[in-house]
């Protein structure tokens, strides 16, 4: 019997040799394939791209050869690309879709498929369950000319880097020659922002930019711990800030000049306030359900409409696809996108953007979130990823779904439950209307129970966060 293949957050991924084998591939090959002839206008080709991962170049020709066989030409990456690349040159090519091998953020052992559609973003939940529905349809038959599509290789990086240089402003990030390092994390992002940075002159130093499918020392996640090797360089080289690209370089981590970490949603935040402040352009701010509140604050202040959604990037594609303006959207994890320049999350350009809100603002990144924090609240974030048994794991969020009047010495106040289960809680705030909240929910990528915190002190989200492991270990 086959194996099951669940799409999840974005995309499907499993463990090399376990999940992830050839035969897997080549099924959800075929029903992409399948997908095509029935939704797209297969004459437009698909690209197909991969990231550093073991294997996936070997998993990339197997995928082109598969959805070739179908009659549908492929291009396929010269070299390794980020998944950001293969979704812009998706659209200017106006190709069918894209695919993309991947795991992301996932240990070294595992791997992944991406489905990038038509428009250049993450495939939207309807397109996703069309594909899942053709997995064990046999695929699309042969061509009824006996041809077989074409392959051929091609450049996805030029024109993609290109296209983020163009959307910077580069000449007031030369002209403040503030220092940066950036960590790579042995992924797909390797040499894109240094490159841009040794061009223009700008002060830097990459690390971690040599191909190494083990990821040594860390999961290529722009989280702690695997960011302590970023924290370390800015110290020790003096840098203003440090920006980080996961393994496949869509979503973005930093550090401030100080060497503590500036976590995503405050990332996020710097980059909505600087676009409402300074570029001024139209559209709704969207966020996913683990993000954090002080992003509604922003855009409360600015007078923009604030849409809260599901986990995955695929919901802020979905609104774009809708006729929804969307000024910019994002998640927990780092994955933010600014749908006029593409309904994507991308690393590289969001890292390029901070270091162009440093110039024009005059301030260190550090700088940049003191500011956000006084105006508009403190707040400070974790997340615990607790690996558990399908049974405790269920049984957690029975007993959340079932509110509780309490969490540890806290008092729940409310509970939302659009994606996972969300108690605010009855505990110092900071300031500004922040409140804090924590969230269990069951991961979209691995075999995990998620906890996230928000509040107003590193002491408090770590308090919190005890109280929840406590909680679902059914202690308290």
């Amino acid at each position: 019997m086959a194996q099951q293949i669940k799409f999840g957050t974005d995309g499907w991924r499993g463990v090399i040799a376990d999940d992830f084998t050839y035969e897997n591939v080549r099924r959800v090959a075929r029903a992409i394939a399948a997908y095509v002839h029935r939704y797209e206008d297969a004459s437009r080709g698909v690209l197909v791209a991969y990231d550093t991962r073991f294997g996936s170049r070997r998993f990339a020709q197997l995928t082109a050869e598969t959805i070739a066989a179908s009659g549908i030409d492929v291009q396929i990456a010269r070299e390794i690309t980020p998944t950001p690349a293969l979704s812009y040159m998706v659209r200017k090519l106006e190709a069918a879709g894209g695919v993309m091998i991947t795991s992301s953020h996932n240990p070294w052992d595992w791997n992944g498929v991406k489905f990038k559609a038509s428009f250049g973003g993450s495939a939207t939940p309807a397109i996703t369950r069309k594909i899942e529905s053709l997995l064990d349809a046999g695929g699309p038959h042969p061509p009824s000319s006996g041809e077989c599509g074409a392959i051929t290789e091609a450049d996805f990086k030029t024109d993609y880097i290109a296209a983020i240089r163009a959307f910077a402003d580069l000449k007031l990030i030369a002209q403040a020659k503030q220092r940066f390092a950036i960590d790579v994390m042995y992924g797909a992002g390797r040499g894109i922002l240094a490159g841009i940075f040794s061009e223009l002159g700008v002060p830097h130093v990459e690390i971690h930019g040599e191909i190494d499918p083990m990821f040594p020392g860390m999961n290529p996640e722009p989280i702690l711990p695997h960011l302590r090797g970023l924290q370390q360089a800015v110290v020790a080289h003096g840098c203003d800030a440090g920006l980080a690209t996961d393994g496949d370089a869509d979503r973005i981590g930093a550090v401030a000049e100080d060497g503590s970490l500036v976590d995503a949603h405050k990332c996020f935040a710097v980059l909505l306030e600087w676009l409402l402040k300074r570029k001024q352009w139209p559209g709704a701010v969207t966020r996913a359900f683990n993000t954090t509140g002080m992003l509604d604050r922003i855009a409360r202040a600015y007078g923009r409409e604030l849409i809260e959604h599901g986990v995955g990037f695929k919901h802020v594609a979905d609104l774009v696809l809708q006729g929804k303006e969307i000024l910019i959207g994002g998640e927990e994890s780092g994955g933010i996108g600014i749908p006029r320049f593409l309904p994507e999350r991308d690393g590289s350009l969001n890292a390029l953007l901070l270091a162009n809100v440093m110039a024009e603002e005059g301030k260190t990144l550090g700088q940049l979130v003191e500011a956000l924090q006084q105006k508009y609240g403190r707040h400070y974030y974790g997340r615990r990823d607790l690996r558990l048994t399908e049974e405790a794991k269920q049984s957690a969020l029975r007993r959340a779904a079932a509110r509780p009047a309490a969490l540890g010495s806290f008092k729940v106040l409310r509970i939302a439950d659009l994606d996972g289960y969300k108690l605010f809680l009855d505990a110092p705030t900071g300031g500004n209307g922040a409140e804090a909240w924590l969230l269990l929910r069951g991961s979209g990528t691995e075999p995990l129970l998620r906890v996230y915190c928000e509040a107003a002190s590193p002491e408090l989200v770590e308090e919190i966060l005890d109280a929840a492991v406590e909680f679902v270990s059914g202690s308290k």
